[in-house]
């Protein structure tokens, strides 16, 4: 049986206990001790004798009923003073007994009342108290009986609550000791509860954040290799071109130079590509604010001017697009790194179109006239690296971030981008946001 089971056993206990301890309370303070009262009912014959026999006798006759009781009933009856009987009473029993009225005395089996209030029986009568012992007093019997109810009770409340209890601590022992392989580092184990266990979200949840750091670990271990492997690239191209410097003549030294500087130019460019990824894993590089959608879209244009010299640029932007929270910044990044990668693999023509639906869904399209992505890439271009093997090349395929920049943009702003096949006959990247 596991601690928390036991830990609850005596909890559960120890409230029965205090409640059976206020009920007993609460009735003796509204309604009078009920072992009192089953006291009274266990001795009624002996006071019914007393009130119905012996006070009814007349006046001489009284004590000689009293004497007839006590030789035909078991019952040791003594006349003792007012004083000594209240002596052995506590405060309440003695006004009721200096009431007339009969106080039980459940500790020694015994009664008092007092003969009478006005010397009515004989003289001096006033002053005299019966006092009846060894009456059939048995209070034992209630006792084990509510003992025995609070038994039958507790059994009743904790049987279910063990198989209960069971399930539950199989399935925090399982979650205990999955998150201590995780703590270990195998991030590839999983929890198994059944649905409808009271701890599956809680399952859940562990087996999502298992497998976002797993995701999250492999994506650092892919994009560590990626880097290494690009800067390796120019660095490699800047010791060469260094190691030529040294004894080529002065024409071929700036050749060389130029060169160079292109390559930590490439450097330059690949690390701030770099360091802006890395700040849109942070929610905080968000800045919110309304604006316009068409005037962003405008300001794309106007950005990348120079690129879209030689490009035939059909827009098309519906007039109810309104405006839209969020980075405007970081939106105009996103869609001038679609339309960049436009006029690289296009022929010549493209399209940028925006609308708007019935339920306030932003649409934005930027398509393209070239040979379009094959199927099989399309999942995989958005990779943070991947390039298209006929774009491997610096001066047209860039670094493999654009794309990687452009989701993580929209995913931010909670939409999505896709690529499908456009009817231009090249590539068509469809952003959706709310």
């Amino acid at each position: 049986m596991n601690r928390i089971f036991w830990r609850f056993v005596v909890l559960v206990l120890l409230a029965i206990t205090l409640a059976s301890f206020a009920v007993y309370f609460a009735i003796n303070r509204l309604f009078g001790d009920p072992l009192e009262e089953i006291a009274l009912r266990q001795v009624s014959a002996q006071i019914f004798l007393l009130e119905q026999y012996v006070d009814k006798a007349p006046t001489d006759e009284w004590l000689l009923r009293l004497n007839k009781v006590r030789e035909v009933s078991n019952l040791n009856i003594d006349l003792i003073p007012l004083p000594q009987a209240q002596s052995a009473l506590d405060g309440d029993q003695r006004y009721a007994l200096q009431r007339g009225e009969v106080v039980l005395d459940i500790a020694s089996k015994s009664f008092y009342r007092r003969v009478d209030l006005n010397d009515s029986k004989y003289a001096g009568s006033a002053g005299d108290v019966i006092h009846a012992r060894d009456l059939p007093i048995d209070v034992g019997v209630v006792l084990k009986m509510e003992a025995l109810r609070y038994a039958i009770v507790a059994l009743f409340l904790l049987l279910p609550i063990a198989f209960w209890s069971r399930s539950h601590w199989r399935g925090l022992q399982q979650l205990s000791g999955v998150a201590d392989e995780f703590g270990q580092g195998h991030l590839n184990t999983r929890i198994q509860l059944s649905e409808s266990s009271i701890l599956f979200p809680l399952a859940d949840c562990m087996n999502q954040m298992a497998s976002r750091i797993d995701v999250l670990l492999e994506t650092h271990k892919n994009l560590l290799h990626s880097v290494s492997h690009e800067l390796r690239t120019p660095i490699a191209r800047l010791e060469f071109g260094l190691e030529l410097l040294r004894n080529a003549p002065q024409a071929v030294q700036e050749k060389r130079i130029a060169a160079m500087e292109d390559d930590i130019h490439e450097l330059n460019a690949l690390v701030n590509e770099l360091l802006d990824l890395t700040k849109l894993d942070q929610q905080h590089a968000l800045k919110r604010q309304p604006f316009a959608i068409d005037g962003m879209l405008q300001d794309c244009l106007h950005a990348m001017e120079h690129q879209l010299t030689d490009q035939d640029i059909k827009l098309e932007l519906a007039s109810d697009l309104g405006e839209l929270n969020g980075d405007r910044r970081l939106l105009v990044r996103a869609m001038g790194n679609l339309l960049s990668n436009a006029t690289k693999y296009g022929n010549g023509v493209i399209r940028l179109s925006a609308q708007r639906s019935g339920t306030g869904q932003i649409t934005m399209t930027v398509e393209d006239n070239g040979p379009g992505i094959p199927v099989v890439e399309r999942s995989k271009i958005f990779d943070v690296f991947y390039r298209i093997d006929r774009s491997r090349d610096r001066h047209t395929g860039g670094f493999g971030l654009g794309l990687a920049i452009v989701q993580k943009a929209i995913q931010l702003h909670g939409g999505s981008v896709v690529v499908e096949e456009s009817a231009l006959g090249g590539a068509k990247f469809i952003v959706s946001l709310r």
